[in-house]
């Protein structure tokens, strides 16, 4: 066989087996992705131009993440935001929408707390993802209505709603402390 033939043979071999193992590591990297992010995957992947942008978006989530300093709470401070949140539900019974509005801060302040940084609800959400995922949909709905609220334009119902989701949040922030922190995706 002559050198020509032989090249003309295995080059295109060659990236044959380079495009298949980009594929692989493409789909594997999406896999993994939406494992880490749940719901918050597809719902990035629908805002975004394209499902590379999106995944991209979502990588460099994940390293951001890598570099803050969360950390467990001590169990005096998660006894002192547990009370906290007794105190804000009690409060819903007279003063709802002044309870959702505790209950964000509440929320918040746990967020820091943990090590997480509150700059802006937008990159509290992006923060938040890598880790809570599964909740950020609670997170999203119970600010929506604080927002509501805020004007006034929240039902009762809505409120307590607002309640129900801060609290599935809260829940996650305060339990979460002992698990492992994941590597970048």
């Amino acid at each position: 066989m002559s050198t020509g033939t032989l090249l003309a043979i295995v080059i295109p071999v060659v990236v044959v087996v380079a495009l298949i193992a980009l594929a692989v590591a493409l789909l594997m990297r999406r896999r993994r992705l939406r494992e880490r992010f749940g719901p918050e995957y597809e719902r990035t992947v629908e805002g975004a131009d394209n499902r590379f942008a999106a995944e991209r978006e979502l990588s460099e989530r994940s390293k951001r993440h890598a570099d803050l300093d969360i950390k467990p709470l001590p169990d005096s401070a998660r006894d002192r935001f547990s009370r906290d949140w007794d105190s804000v539900q009690q409060e819903f019974v007279d003063r709802p929408e002044d309870a959702v509005h505790d209950a964000d801060r509440l929320v918040t302040s746990l967020m820091q707390a943990r090590g997480y940084p509150t700059e802006g609800f937008d990159q509290q959400m992006k923060d938040l993802s890598v880790e809570h995922g599964r909740t950020l949909g609670h997170y999203r709905a119970a600010h929506e209505i604080d927002t509501l609220s805020i004007g006034h334009q929240a039902t009762t119902e809505q409120l307590r709603s607002a309640m129900v989701h801060y609290r599935a949040l809260f829940d996650e922030l305060l339990s979460d402390g002992g698990q492992t922190r994941h590597a970048p995706a």
